[in-house]
This record gives C-alpha cells, sequence and structure tokens, in this order.
C-alpha cells in the first residue's frame, strides 16, 4: 500500500533499510525490555524492532489512517495507541525497561524532547533513541561557550547522557526532507540533580 505523506504533520517516512536496520541494533534489547515507538508511520522501522522480539511493543501514532495501514501489516500483537504524543499522558504502561523510539516531525520534535525531559506525568524508561533535523541534533550537543549552545543543550545535558550514532542524508526519507538528520540516544543520568520545579529550568533558559 502506497501512503501520501502528509506535509502538515511533518511526515518523512525513513525507508533506507540499512539505516533502519542500524537504528534497531543501536541498543541491545533484551527479552524483558519493552518497545514504544513515537509516529511509526508506516512501520518501516517497526518491523525490524519485531524482530527483536522484546516483551511489548507500543506504537503511538495520530495519524489514524496510518494507525489503520499499521494494524493491517502486523499480525503481531502490538499495541497501537492514535494519539498525538504531545496530548498523551498516561504512564501506566512505560516502566524502568521502556526503551521509546522515535522518528520525531522536525516541526514538533523538540517539544517532544522536552515533554520528556521534564517529564510532567513521571513517564519511567530505559532511554529514548531519537531522530532529529541535524542542525537541532547539534543545539542539543552543543558544549558550553559554543555557539550552538542554549536552551536545548541545557535541558537534555541536565537529564541525559546523549551520544550521536549516525547523522542521515535526506535521500534515506519518502518524501525527500531538504536536510539532514542526526540519530542520538539519550541515557538517563544517575544519580540526577533534582529540582523541585523542573518548569523553572526551562522557564529561566527560555
Amino acid at each position: 500500500m502506497i501512503f501520501k505523506a502528509k506535509k502538515s504533520l511533518g511526515q518523512n517516512f525513513l525507508v533506507d533499510k540499512n539505516i533502519l536496520r542500524l537504528i534497531a541494533n543501536s541498543t541491545r534489547i533484551e527479552k524483558n525490555d519493552e518497545i514504544l515507538e513515537i509516529g511509526p508511520g508506516t512501520g518501516n522501522l517497526t518491523e525490524f524492532l519485531v524482530k527483536k522480539k522484546p516483551k511489548k511493543i507500543y506504537l503511538i501514532e495520530k495519524d489514524k489512517n496510518l494507525v489503520n495501514l499499521l494494524k493491517n501489516k502486523f499480525s503481531e500483537n502490538l499495541n497501537i495507541i492514535n494519539e498525538d504524543i504531545l496530548k498523551f499522558s498516561k504512564n501506566s504502561f512505560l516502566n524502568s525497561k521502556s526503551i521509546i523510539f522515535g522518528n520525531l516531525p522536525y516541526n514538533i520534535s523538540s517539544q517532544i524532547l522536552v515533554k520528556f525531559i521534564l517529564n510532567k506525568n513521571k513517564f519511567k524508561f530505559k532511554k529514548l533513541i531519537f531522530m532529529f533535523q541535524k542542525e537541532l541534533a547539534d543545539r542539543i550537543l552543543a558544549k558550553v561557550n559554543s555557539s550552538n549552545y542554549g536552551r536545548l543543550s541545557i535541558l537534555a545535558n541536565w537529564k541525559f547522557n546523549i551520544e550521536k550514532i549516525i547523522d542521515i542524508k535526506p535521500n534515506s526519507f519518502l518524501p525527500k526532507p531538504k536536510v539532514s538528520s542526526s540519530l542520538l540516544i539519550f541515557n538517563p543520568k544517575a544519580p540526577l540533580i533534582n529540582f523541585n520545579n523542573p518548569e523553572n529550568l526551562e522557564y529561566l533558559t527560555k
């Protein structure tokens, strides 16, 4: 089935199987781990994650048409949630064994990251594996006193140890975006310097 990407939802589907395989192999997935994939789209990465045989796989997809496509595509017992990740507040299925993957829409990727950083709903997870527009990834990774250092650098590095895995060229996607992307892994820091109101850190850095 051919699905036309919606520009309004920032849909660019990753189709390069070598990159998809690399993402699925970017971290060890054990049999007791649970996967949450944000914006699975047409399920290209999902296919590789299913092969890892985690305990459970959850998919959060805003586009109702894609939800129907995913239900038809996968015979496995996947948990498909038709909801906007920015409005998603349920945390009952996330735990310390949850690994969260996301080829994030460029237009809301920073908002999604901040949602997991501030973690107002007490989401529990093992790590985040997110893809961003390269320019944004460079800002997240920026060091103190560098030109890219700013709000996202401070927020992300407060809570995570961050590693870049690879830069990804536009021709790995359909439709092809105008910019390159970067794959980052976020490992929660332990121990973490806690704030009573982490929102204040976001306010100050704004």
